[in-house]
């Protein structure tokens, strides 16, 4: 990882993570696991000691104290020297899942709600952008930004970026449309009172349900679930169910088509000039991705 920003200059700084871990209330140094490791892999105390700076004593000395304090052995002698217990390389391994989180994956990550991921994943292939690509609910896609492990966040329903401030790039236009089970659709909103739906929560369907709650409109959230796709053969497999769901995925009623009209939006959180490039691509030659998908141009 490099970046950094100093004075309002970007500085080049390779960040590199090393972890403390606590383990039966100890707090036992990255030091320990760079020694169980190296010992794993050079089946020698001495060996490891001199990769690792040290002298043998004080590596001895290391993983002696660590032993005493967990109350079982780390190391243990072999026919040819030393190598990891099972409680060792359990510790060790342990250790190495939680570093897995900070390495830096080898393919950018894209992560967002079920309607704009899918767009990207048509987007990336046109442009020919080898990209890791997770769908989730907008929520959790800000989550994840948050903690630093995405690299391009998209969100079904702009709310999210203007509550939070997001610098965001748009990516297409998209509509709710009203489907049913029985495939019979009412003429007028007021048809709907009483009507039981399916809702997929953090999605943009928010618009639906205000502009039915301004109407002062009765209707029952009978099932919640995961994702608009899900939501569809939800109520295609029931009896006697709506949902709205994005025009961009099936057909449906214009009932609310104006009235839930929005925004799908993409936010960076890196600087790799890759990305940037594909950004400004979505927005000029990617727009015809964006027809073909059913979405409107920005």
């Amino acid at each position: 990882m490099e970046w950094s920003i100093k004075n309002g200059l970007t500085v080049n700084m390779k960040i590199q993570a090393k972890l403390n871990l606590v383990v039966n209330e100890n707090n036992f140094s990255y030091k320990l696991f760079e020694t169980l490791k190296c010992v794993s892999k050079t089946f020698s105390q001495r060996k490891a000691a001199r990769i690792l700076g040290v002298s043998h004593a004080v590596l001895n000395r290391r993983i002696r104290e660590v032993e005493d304090k967990l109350g079982f052995l780390l190391v243990e002698r072999t026919g040819t020297g030393s190598g990891l217990t099972r409680d060792g390389m359990e510790l060790l391994g342990e250790y190495e899942k939680l570093m897995e989180r900070f390495r830096e994956p080898e393919q950018p990550v894209i992560c967002g709600g079920h309607i704009s991921t899918g767009l990207m994943d048509n987007l990336c292939r046109d442009y020919g952008l080898d990209i890791s690509i997770y769908s989730t609910d907008d929520d959790s896609a800000i989550r994840m930004a948050e903690m630093g492990l995405v690299d391009i966040l998209t969100l079904d329903d702009p709310v999210h970026a203007f509550m939070r401030d997001l610098n965001f790039s748009p990516l297409a236009y998209d509509h709710l449309v009203l489907v049913s089970s029985s495939g019979l659709l009412p003429e007028t909103i007021e048809e709907l009172e009483g009507s039981n739906f399916v809702e997929v929560p953090h999605s943009a369907q928010r618009l639906a349900w205000n502009t039915l709650d301004n109407l002062k409109i009765d209707y029952n959230i009978t099932e919640l679930c995961i994702s608009p796709h899900m939501a569809l053969r939800i109520v295609k497999d029931g009896e006697d169910l709506y949902s709205f769901i994005n025009r961009s995925l099936t057909p449906g009623g214009e009932i609310l088509a104006d009235d839930t009209h929005h925004l799908l939006t993409s936010v960076l959180y890196s600087e790799k000039r890759a990305l940037k490039d594909f950004l400004d691509y979505v927005s000029t030659r990617g727009q015809i991705i964006v027809d073909k998908m059913g979405f409107e141009r920005i």
